[in-house]
């Protein structure tokens, strides 16, 4: 039972720090309004004093220093409030941070990994079998995953299927080229681009994987290029990308 317990809170510790940010926000305004209020009615107190003998009341002027030594012992439960809030969002972020530097490493290492397999497959395989193995993996995504009937197929243009992000649009060898070497001009004039550049261009919106990764100098945009036929038989052009695009593709100027 307790390391379920523990298993569940480190699973949902960013939440669990987030949420006792937002509600140590809330207690510490509230107990900061509390102890002001608290302390008005002291210090109005101790300001007036009854004259010896008569019902008249004396003002007595205190000090900074006098105010704060009669009321500073009911700021304390805010104060410490607020730090452990404080401490809650510091937390929480680093968290965060931990866990997107650890899913770039996790897909870096797996980016090299697929890479560093395709080469050896490159090397066994040339020419026409290389082909027909990207054009059957091609054909099996394509199998898999539905939507073509919701594509309007213009004049002129083919039924098109991006694999990396499983999705079917329609456009022409001519525009898919010329979105390539768009977002190609845009890394040797800015030395990156991110895949969201690469489909706009295309006329695909973007996704929130292509967000987070694109490519640099290092590297420009290729692709590989496979004659499919859609589900229910259609002609259709799948694209894929020689090199994936990586998270860390900005480059870091010091």
């Amino acid at each position: 039972m307790r390391q379920k317990a523990a298993v569940l809170l480190s699973e949902n510790a960013t939440t669990l720090l987030t949420a006792g940010g937002v509600v140590g926000t809330v207690a510490t305004a509230v107990l900061t309004g509390r102890a002001t209020f608290k302390a008005v009615e002291i210090i109005q107190d101790e300001s007036y004093e009854t004259i010896e003998g008569t019902d008249k009341l004396k003002v007595i002027f205190l000090s900074k220093t006098e105010r704060v030594k009669l009321v500073w012992p009911l700021y304390i439960p805010p104060v410490l409030t607020g730090g452990l809030t404080v401490g809650s969002i510091i937390m929480a972020n680093r968290m965060s941070a931990q866990k997107a530097a650890a899913l770039a490493a996790a897909y870096g290492l797996a980016e090299r990994n697929l890479s560093e397999y395709k080469d050896k497959v490159a090397e066994k395989l040339t020419g026409p079998k290389k082909q027909q193995i990207d054009d059957e993996l091609a054909q099996d995504r394509v199998s898999k995953t539905d939507g073509y009937q919701n594509i309007v197929i213009v004049e002129g243009e083919v039924l098109c299927f991006d694999e990396p992000t499983a999705r079917y649009f329609h456009s022409t060898m001519e525009n898919i080229k010329t979105a390539v070497n768009a977002t190609n001009s845009e890394i040797i004039h800015h030395d990156h681009a991110s895949a969201s550049f690469f489909y706009e261009e295309l006329d695909m919106p973007a996704t929130s994987w292509t967000d987070e990764v694109g490519w640099n100098t290092d590297q420009l945009l290729e692709l590989k290029y496979s004659t499919v036929l859609s589900p229910d038989g259609k002609p259709c052009i799948a694209i894929d990308f020689k090199v994936l695009p990586k998270a860390d593709y900005i480059p870091k100027h010091y």
